[in-house]
């Protein structure tokens, strides 16, 4: 994800932030969705899919918080960035609007120079990552580190469970075949039985304390994370 010319969707009911703020992204080469309310960010994000939004925290019909909320339980908006803007100083909007999945927060009154700082960094980073971190809902898996994050807490895995974890949760909703995960997770020289899936399926189920993982009778497993 290059930080130039990704789409970014800015939801403020204030028409002058919102001029301000298209303004000064458009001048950086990004493609720019305006929305006034929470309602009407939901509906411009189903239809825009942007790389980012910049929501209000005090909205009509809905909060950036409640936007927020709503999009992180959506599985294919997991790899959306969000940025909460909140009132100067207000701590508790902050670490509100992080618990709820927002990657950063930014105060006002807004420093155009500093939103842009903050809009580049966050596209650079998720760039570099993209391959490496998955992120559904509250489940963040980092494949580079081994690394499992449900609801804030880590998850402690095995090395295939976390392997096998990591194949179902890059594609949320598709069928991965039994030879398939048997292929991609223990390899084609390791000779193991559909046994062996189903005691780390298991595995994992009770570690994550979650039924996210799915049995297609007969053909193979698939992952689906509810929101909670």
């Amino acid at each position: 994800m290059e930080p130039k010319g990704k789409k970014i969707l800015i939801a403020d009911d204030e028409p002058d932030i919102l001029e301000i703020l298209e303004y000064n992204l458009l001048a950086e080469g990004f493609t720019v969705v305006k929305a006034k309310n929470g309602d009407e960010a939901l509906d411009l994000a189903k239809l825009h899919q942007p790389d980012l939004m910049i929501l209000d925290v005090m909205m009509p019909r809905k909060t950036g918080m409640e936007v927020c909320q709503i999009l992180r339980s959506q599985p294919q908006y997991a790899q959306t960035l969000i940025i909460i803007l909140t009132a100067l100083n207000d701590e508790a909007s902050h670490i509100k609007g992080l618990e709820m999945g927002a990657d950063d927060y930014v105060s006002k009154p807004i420093s155009p120079k500093v939103l842009i700082s903050r809009v580049n960094a966050l596209l650079r980073r998720s760039f570099r990552s993209d391959d490496s971190l998955i992120k559904l809902g509250e489940l963040q898996i980092d494949k580079e580190q081994y690394l499992v994050k449900y609801k804030g807490e880590d998850i402690v895995l095995a090395k295939k469970e976390f392997e096998l974890l990591a194949l179902l949760a890059s594609k949320p909703g598709r069928v991965f075949l039994r030879h398939e995960i048997l292929s991609q997770v223990w390899g084609n020289d390791v000779i193991v039985g559909d046994r062996t899936i189903d005691v780390h399926i298991r595995k994992i189920r009770q570690k994550l304390n979650v039924d996210c993982i799915t049995t297609v009778k007969g053909v193979g497993y698939k992952f689906e994370l509810s929101a909670s």
